[in-house]
């Protein structure tokens, strides 16, 4: 079972109220299963949603803030809490304190996250199982773009195989999990 859980989703307020439903679903069932909720530090949006819900399942949280937002009063009290110097040391200090990523409902910040690891992966930086919940069909547009760069030869078939999709958390993590077991 991955341990640690890097969650890269958005921050921003007055989004659709099923996007903070499966946020909170997501810190829930990280908790419930033992696992340690990795995030980018936020109390606001689903940032938030997602670490108050697995503080509230008694879980483990790890923040990991930029050094521009040290003393932004939307920080949660969590478990260990890091600042790292800018934003992409940031998304890459999450990656390495983490088993596996999962990218929720989120704007450019959850994109450039996502892609990230897909890249560190594609070219042997990192080798973490990446999750994508894919609530109402967020990320039908991008991943009908993914197969697209399969199709005209700018990705593998294994590389976009690497990314696991599903509707509900609990499946996304069991197919991360199962993703995990076959490298071994």
């Amino acid at each position: 079972m991955l341990k640690r859980i890097a969650v890269f989703c958005g921050s921003s307020l007055g989004t659709p109220e099923k996007y903070d439903i499966a946020a909170r679903q997501v810190g829930r069932a990280i908790a419930r299963q033992g696992r340690t909720l990795v995030y980018g530090s936020g109390s606001r949006g689903l940032m938030g949603q997602v670490a108050m819900a697995a503080q509230r399942e008694g879980g483990y949280v790890v923040a990991v803030n930029v050094e521009r937002f040290r003393d932004n009063p939307y920080t949660l009290d969590t478990d260990e809490y890091t600042v790292e110097a800018t934003m992409q040391s940031r998304k890459v200090a999450m990656i390495e304190k983490s088993d596996g990523c999962i990218a929720i409902p989120g704007g450019m910040g959850t994109f450039d996250e996502l892609t990230e690891i897909c890249c560190m992966n594609q070219i042997d930086l990192a080798d973490l199982p990446v999750g994508i919940l894919n609530v109402d069909g967020y990320f039908d547009g991008l991943l009908l773009q993914l197969r697209r760069a399969v199709e005209d030869g700018f990705m593998t078939p294994q590389d976009l195989g690497r990314i696991q999709v599903a509707q509900d958390i609990e499946t996304l993590l069991a197919l991360l999990d199962q993703a995990a077991e076959k490298k071994q």
